[in-house]
Formats: structure tokens, C-alpha cells, sequence
């Protein structure tokens, strides 16, 4: 039996190592390409598009490209030219990277501009969702990326409705619209923890209008009715609405029974729990994904958000979230209104009292019995620049003086004597 020595045995566990390096990133270990065309021919575009294919389950991304390109100017009649196109987004996607990325949506969009109605235009769309949600990170930072991926998804479902990936497509719908409501949820948690209620109503208003599957809008709900409280007892009943959704729309929620007193202690109606919503939240729980016990402590290692308590089911939202204007703001009635929220009439441009009906100030009061005098007019004031025929009056021009001229004799010189 033959021994190693122990810097042998280092040589030997190194040389192994670099070896297995080698052989995942030289191309030994192919990754099956995601739409190879079987098609047993010779043709020579077929032969350019079956070596590209290679490459790039290779990883020879670069290669591959050349090979594309080269296929779609030789051969611009070629069966493959939609294939090829395809082919070189993805080349992209899978190289990765800030630029790889980038180049990979321009790829899949200019394919979707040019073969709209081929099936793989759906796939495309769901690519270009994928780049951003690759790229987005959590809730207190930049929501660039997330917001960029709820607009291309959204795009996927209203465009291709009927398409295989449209379940796909909401599912990330639903994660990514979680990431958001996360973050509108801690900047309204921020302001309500300040005192800045009416900054605080506003942001959770809005979230809860927008995002009804957020994990966390039975939550956003009681921040939200206990900031309207605050406000004083003008928006009392914004509040009691708030309690009351919380019962209708969230019945297995832990906040129920704080919500039933609230509206008990107010007297306000209890309302009945939606059947659709108990039913959703009921599937909700029993679909649920645990969390591991090292879920946690890997989430603050990574830069992606974490979308495990994303909703499962229901209708994600297909609106993006516009900014909105705080309860408290008072609101200008538009025009031909009556009041506005500050107690003001706002009156017509034209055609009101003071245009239609003639001046007061005009017409002297009737005394009991007799009727109302008439206004006293006034005799016409010529300018004075006017005649009585009212024709301008010509000035005279009056002649100018003549004055002798003032003629000045010269000094005659002393004579000398």
C-alpha cells in the first residue's frame, strides 16, 4: 500500500481542485441551451446556428455572438434569423453584469419589436421582468430596479394574457409588489413614529389602496387608523373605516378583536368578514413558505429583498402607485361647484349676480307706498379737448414775436498819444 507524504497529499488535493475550476468554466460541463431547433440538415445556417448553440451552452458567449451575427448578414432569408436574434439575448443574460444585462433587454426588446406574434416574444417580455428583478435590492434602498420590474411584468400580462408564462409573470408580479409595500410601509412607520401623522395617514392610505395582498396591510390598516385619531375629530370616521377593513377584508388577522373594540367602544357597525377574502387568507396560510433558521441570518448577506412572505394567490395590482395628496390638505373645489373644504364660494368666471343684475348703488330706496326712483343721471362731461358736437377743438397757433436782433458794435482800440 503506498503512502503520501503530507506535502504530497497538499499537491494532490490543490491539483484536484484547479482541475474541477477548470473543467466548470473550460466548457466540459455544458448547460443545455434554453430553445435548440432539432433539425436534422446541412445547410450551412443551420451548421452556423448549431455551433453558436454550442458556444453558448459553452460559455463561450463572445464566440458565439460572432457566429449569430455572422449567420444573420450572410444569410438574411434564413429560417433562423428570429432564432438567431433570440439567441444573442440570451448569450447576454446568461453573461450577466451590469453591461451584460443591459445589452440583453435592448436584444429582447428590439426582438419584440420585430416578431411581435411569434411565441417567443412572450418569453422575451419575461426575460426583460427577470434582468430587473435580478437586479433589485431591498426595501430601504433604491427601488430603481423594482420599480422598472413591476412595469415590464405588468406589460407581460396585459400583452400576452393567454401566454405560458402569465402565471409565472404574477407570481413576480406579487413579489416584487411585496418589496414595494415594504417600503412605503417603513417610511409610514418612520413618520408615525415622529408625530407626522398627516405624512404618515398619507403613505399608508395610499399602501393600502394599492397593495391589498401586502403580508402586512392588516398592520399598515392599525398604524393607519391610530395616525387619523391623532388628526383630530374631523377624520374620526377615516379612522373607524380603517378598523372596519381590517374586520372585513383581513377576518383571520391578530388584530380583529382590537379592531371590533375600537369600533364597539366608537359605536360604530361591525361589519361581516368577506367570504373571498377569508377564503384567500385561509389558502394563504395553509401555502405558506417557512423560513429556515438560517434564513435570516443569509438575508443580511444578500443584496436581493426578501419576498418569502409574498401573497400566493389573488390578482396582483396593474397600476403603478402615483403620489397622492395628504387627507389634511384642503381640496379646491373644481368649477361650477358649490363649497370648498376652507368654507369659501367659489363663483362663476362669467354670467353671475354681479354681471346679470344692475347696481345697487344706482337705485335710490322706495319709500312705503311709491315706487323705487330712478337713478339720478348725470350730465355728460365733455373733455375738455372736445366741442359741443363732441369733434376736437383746434388749437390757434399763436405767432412768434419778432425781436430785433441785438447787434454788438466792436471796442475801437485807444489811440496812443
Amino acid at each position: 500500500m503506498m503512502f503520501l507524504s503530507n506535502k504530497s497529499a497538499k499537491s494532490l488535493i490543490c491539483a484536484t481542485l484547479i482541475g474541477a475550476a477548470l473543467l466548470s468554466t473550460g466548457g466540459c460541463i455544458r448547460r443545455k441551451y434554453e430553445n435548440p431547433i432539432s433539425k436534422d440538415t446541412k445547410q450551412p445556417d443551420k451548421v452556423l446556428f448549431d455551433k453558436a448553440v454550442a458556444d453558448i451552452e459553452r460559455g463561450r458567449y463572445e464566440v458565439a455572438r460572432i457566429t449569430l451575427q455572422t449567420l444573420m448578414n450572410t444569410y438574411d432569408t434564413s429560417e433562423f434569423l428570429a432564432k438567431s436574434k433570440l439567441a444573442i439575448a440570451d448569450s447576454w443574460f446568461r453573461e450577466g453584469g451590469t453591461h451584460g444585462m443591459a445589452q440583453a433587454e435592448a436584444e429582447y426588446k428590439d426582438f419584440i419589436l420585430f416578431y411581435p406574434t411569434m411565441e417567443e416574444s412572450a418569453e422575451a417580455q419575461e426575460k426583460v421582468c427577470l434582468i430587473h428583478v435580478k437586479q433589485m435590492e431591498k426595501p430601504d434602498r433604491d427601488d430603481k430596479h423594482a420599480s422598472k420590474a413591476e412595469e415590464e411584468c405588468r406589460l407581460l400580462l396585459t400583452q400576452f394574457p393567454n401566454s405560458k408564462f402569465a402565471p409565472q409573470a404574477q407570481q413576480l408580479l406579487r413579489n416584487i409588489q411585496e418589496t414595494l409595500a415594504e417600503k412605503e410601509m417603513r417610511v409610514g412607520d418612520f413618520y408615525h413614529s415622529k408625530g407626522s401623522h398627516p405624512a404618515a395617514s398619507n403613505r399608508l392610505q395610499a399602501l393600502t389602496d394599492q397593495y391589498p395582498l401586502y403580508s402586512q396591510s392588516d398592520q399598515a390598516l392599525w398604524t393607519l387608523a391610530d395616525s387619523y385619531s391623532k388628526m383630530g375629530p374631523k377624520f374620526k370616521q377615516k379612522s373607524l373605516d380603517a378598523y372596519a377593513k381590517i374586520v372585513k377584508d383581513y377576518p383571520l388577522s391578530k388584530l380583529v378583536d382590537d379592531a371590533k373594540k375600537k369600533l364597539t367602544s366608537s359605536e360604530a357597525a361591525i361589519p361581516e368578514a368577506d367570504p373571498v377574502a377569508l377564503a384567500r387568507m385561509k389558502y394563504e396560510k395553509e401555502n405558506s413558505t417557512k423560513a429556515s433558521m438560517m434564513h435570516n441570518f443569509w438575508q443580511t448577506f444578500t443584496r436581493g429583498p426578501d419576498t418569502i412572505a409574498a401573497a400566493k394567490s389573488g390578482t396582483p395590482a396593474l397600476t403603478s402607485l402615483k403620489p397622492t395628496i395628504p387627507a389634511s390638505v384642503p381640496t379646491v373645489a373644481p368649477p361650477n361647484t358649490s363649497t370648498t373644504d376652507v368654507g369659501a364660494t367659489v363663483l362663476p368666471a362669467t354670467g353671475g349676480a354681479l354681471d346679470t343684475n344692475p347696481d345697487a348703488r344706482q337705485t335710490l330706496p322706495a319709500k312705503p307706498g311709491e315706487a323705487a326712483a330712478e337713478p339720478e343721471k348725470k350730465p355728460d362731461v365733455l373733455p375738455s379737448n372736445l366741442d359741443g358736437k363732441g369733434k376736437p377743438i383746434k388749437k390757434k397757433k399763436e405767432k412768434a414775436s419778432k425781436k430785433s436782433p441785438i447787434v454788438v458794435e466792436p471796442i475801437k482800440p485807444s489811440e496812443n498819444k
